[in-house]
């Protein structure tokens, strides 16, 4: 049995579902869960949690997420992806002649208009998404040919960074005019980066579709230390201390909660998920009152749960328990 976090570099063509079904055969295990659907064609960062870790699904999906997305101007698909069926598109050079129409300075233009979306914001999601609407999947019902009245949802994107390369760098050093723009988005959860790009070239007038996205941060995970599957699987027929440095422990996913051991006398008080006090714990680093979230050990150092100072009682109290188990 395997307990913790694994990050993900997902290939395009699989589904996060695919992800956590091939995982099952590589671990062979069951209990997996992922933390937020990427689309099949986007790459990148996909935390997935092994056992008792995949109580923290939802708490990684809440996390901020970075990407950096390759957004074609002068197009508009009816998945809002280059891999849709093309609804309207201007040739590079009118997609050119539309923007240095409104100004030749290309990347104020750019930047301005993709400014006009940080903040909370409201987003239809996509006909050609996984969201459920009376219990069907929005793309079921748009591979049926049939489009629906979507609410808007709030979502929160922090920045936007145009970076130098495509459109911006081509048009500095006067190469061949390729209207792709490169973004750097870091957004919060649910948010589509998709239809960010279709709403800014509607901004812009020239429309646009989002080309290609890799997501390169979900909370602390990075895609400096994610794998891929196959490199997953070499690792479990062939190197077992790299498989188990990749596997993240449950615990690291709260590094700025402080260790607090229980006494052995009072395990059956964790155990049982009930409220701790100052004399059931031993070892403590900072004053009992000061303490804000913890994580929660044994006198062996398994860690069962993360607990919570609740003043008006003076006591710890749990906020999710995990009763940690060594694998095989």
């Amino acid at each position: 049995m395997y307990n913790g976090i694994i990050v993900i570099n997902k290939e395009p063509g699989y589904t996060s579902s695919d992800v956590v079904a091939k995982l099952r055969g590589i671990l062979h295990t069951r209990k997996i869960g992922h933390t937020g659907t990427l689309d099949p064609d986007a790459v990148g960062v996909l935390p997935v949690c092994l056992g008792n870790a995949t109580r923290l699904v939802e708490l990684i999906g809440d996390r901020d997420k970075e990407y950096l997305c390759k957004m074609r101007l002068g197009v508009v698909t009816d998945t809002q992806d280059m891999s849709g069926t093309v609804l309207s598109e201007h040739t590079p050079e009118e997609t050119m002649c539309i923007l240095r129409a409104q100004s030749p300075d290309l990347e104020a233009l750019i930047a301005s208009a993709a400014e006009r979306f940080i903040g909370e914001i409201s987003q239809i999601p996509p006909m050609y998404s996984a969201v459920r609407i009376k219990g069907k999947r929005l793309y079921e019902l748009a591979r049926a040919g049939k489009t629906i009245d979507r609410p808007a949802r709030q979502v929160t994107i922090h920045s936007i960074e145009l970076l130098p390369e495509g459109l911006l760098a081509e048009n500095v050093t006067g190469a061949a005019v390729d209207p792709v723009v490169t973004l750097r988005v870091v957004c919060g959860k649910g948010t589509y980066i998709r239809t960010l790009c279709e709403d800014i070239g509607g901004i812009l007038t020239t429309g646009a579709a989002m080309e290609h996205l890799t997501r390169t941060r979900v909370g602390n995970f990075s895609l400096q230390q994610a794998v891929t599957l196959d490199e997953l699987d070499r690792m479990v027929h062939e190197d077992e201390k790299a498989l188990r440095k990749v596997i993240l422990p449950t615990d690291s996913f709260f590094p700025d909660a402080p260790e607090i051991t229980v006494k052995t006398e009072s395990l059956k008080y964790l155990e049982n998920g009930n409220p701790l006090e100052p004399e059931d714990l031993t070892g403590l680093s900072i004053p009992f009152e000061e303490l804000k979230t913890a994580r929660v050990y044994d006198e062996e150092h398994r860690f069962y749960a993360l607990y919570r100072y609740e003043p008006e009682r003076k006591v710890l109290i749990p906020v999710k328990m995990f009763l940690e188990h060594t694998h095989s």
